[in-house]
């Protein structure tokens, strides 16, 4: 276990580092706001999902997992193999529920509300992918029980597609652009910043695309994938919500609980 915690933090420490020097480097985008104003406000956000992770999702997930895997539960507990294979196929089932996931928190109103957090952010960087409301993350516990029991996730493939899928989110949220070849390219095997701008602009259409938090096959499987926009082109945000005064910490953390008009929820 210690040497997975040190892997672990070996793998998003290297992602951190280098999308942050990307981002300096290969920006795709200006800033609206200020750097230090827009990574702040994050990053309180991602402490408190963070501690709710570890004080809510953690201690009902992980010893599920434990569970399902000493009683052989779920889709992968019933197949035959190596433990490694197994394990591949429940990360790959993981990832493919956490797309459908993330197309239910735009279609379920109550979800929307939270998520909406996520969206109003007016510069989208590695920070925006950290920034999801404390109410969000508890809601989303059922889901992730959900998926331990039915796919039959051991501990050690849940911690694993997590750290993946941290690292993963940091780098398709970056401020970064690609060249075409390399962006095209990458484009079939995970999710790139290219593709997940679109899924942030304030075009309803847009923001019905790429759902993808890993593996980009699935927007390519359920035809949701986009690539009709340039990142420099795409206005980043949500309509309603483009003045800076109306993204402020406190209105963020009590937007899902807002009882002024919010925007539609996203139909598809």
């Amino acid at each position: 276990m210690r040497i997975t915690q040190l892997m672990r933090g070996a793998l998003l420490a290297g992602t951190a580092g280098a999308v942050f020097l990307f981002e300096r480097r290969r920006r795709a985008r200006a800033y609206v706001e200020r750097r230090s104003t827009h990574a702040g406000r994050n990053l309180v956000v991602a402490g408190l999902a963070a501690a709710t992770v570890h004080t809510l999702e953690t201690p009902a997930v992980m010893p599920l997992a434990r569970l399902a895997a000493s009683r052989r539960w779920g889709i992968v507990g019933k197949l035959r193999g190596p433990n490694w294979l197994r394990d591949l196929a429940a990360i790959v089932l993981l990832d493919y529920t956490l797309y459908v996931w993330h197309i239910l928190v735009h279609r379920v109103p109550w979800l929307w509300r939270f998520h909406l957090v996520h969206h109003v952010d007016l510069d989208l960087d590695a920070s925006t992918g950290l920034r999801f409301h404390a109410g969000e993350i508890a809601a989303s516990i059922p889901w992730r029980a959900a998926q331990v029991v039915a796919i039959g996730v051991t501990p050690r493939a849940l911690t694993v597609w997590q750290s993946l899928t941290i690292a993963s989110v940091l780098f398709h949220h970056s401020n970064v652009r690609f060249d075409e070849r390399v962006e095209r390219i990458l484009s079939w095997i995970v999710a790139t910043p290219k593709m997940h701008v679109i899924h942030h602009s304030i075009d309803p259409t847009q923001l019905l695309s790429n759902f993808s938090s890993g593996l980009a096959i699935w927007d390519r499987l359920h035809r949701t994938a986009r690539f009709d926009a340039d990142p420099s082109d795409v206005t980043v945000g949500v309509v309603g919500h483009l003045d800076p005064e109306a993204v402020t910490l406190p209105r963020i953390l009590e937007l899902p609980f807002s009882t002024r008009d919010l925007p539609p929820i996203s139909h598809g």
